[in-house]
């Protein structure tokens, strides 16, 4: 998904320093280490932490008795921490994040249309992220009748999902599209692609970012 959204090469490996090394010797100078945070044999520069702002840290303990890799002390380390959407969670010096996207694009690239044009029927809505829910009140937000299918994240989706028997149109995150693109009967699904935006303090991190990297913008 990074790769097709950003034309940047990408390196996917377990190993975060091997990965970083070899973006490296391919000629990169800027690496961006997705989930990168607990690999502390990669040397960092930049630290930004996202936080799911109806979530929050849940029950507060570590991994497998909650759902935090670190202690919430860490964030005192990072440079930035970024809130995404709306809820009660954000920590005070969180920066405000939202999903913004007016359209769907059907995934054999055929067909783009304005997420309006789905209203005055359901649709069947997909989603195998860490927070599904999110997905389905952005879509409803948009004035669509959602019928919700949550999926574990980076779950797979069943076929008789991308081409329902009642023939309503399916509906489905960037991240769920990106694996289902060349399955039989993906074609007539539709992606629904999004980009982040930052408010209040977002170009302040924007400008920090690159005075740390040496960049003149981010």
């Amino acid at each position: 998904l990074v790769a097709r959204r950003t034309g940047a090469p990408v390196w996917i490996c377990s190993d975060r320093l091997a990965a970083a090394r070899a973006a490296v010797a391919a000629g990169a100078d800027v690496i961006v280490a997705d989930d990168g945070l607990q690999h502390y044999r990669l040397q960092r520069d930049f630290e930004i932490v996202v936080i799911d702002a109806q979530r929050g840290f849940g029950n507060g303990r570590l991994l497998p008795a909650g759902p935090l890799r670190e202690p919430a002390g860490r964030l005192a380390e990072a440079d930035a921490v970024v809130c995404n959407g709306p809820g009660p969670r954000c920590p005070d010096r969180a920066v405000a994040m939202s999903l913004a996207g007016s359209e769907a694009v059907r995934l054999d690239g055929g067909e783009r249309r304005p997420l309006a044009a789905f209203r005055g029927g359901a649709v069947h809505a997909v989603a195998g992220i860490g927070n599904p829910g999110r997905f389905f009140a952005f879509l409803d937000s948009h004035g669509l009748e959602v019928i919700p299918h949550p999926l574990p994240d980076h779950g797979s989706i069943p076929a008789e999902l991308l081409r329902p028997a009642d023939g309503r149109p399916v509906l489905m995150t960037s991240k769920d599209a990106t694996r289902c693109r060349g399955r039989p009967g993906a074609a007539e699904a539709w992606e629904v692609p999004v980009d982040a935006q930052l408010a209040g303090e977002g170009a302040t991190l924007l400008a920090r970012l690159a005075s740390r990297l040496g960049m003149s913008e981010a």
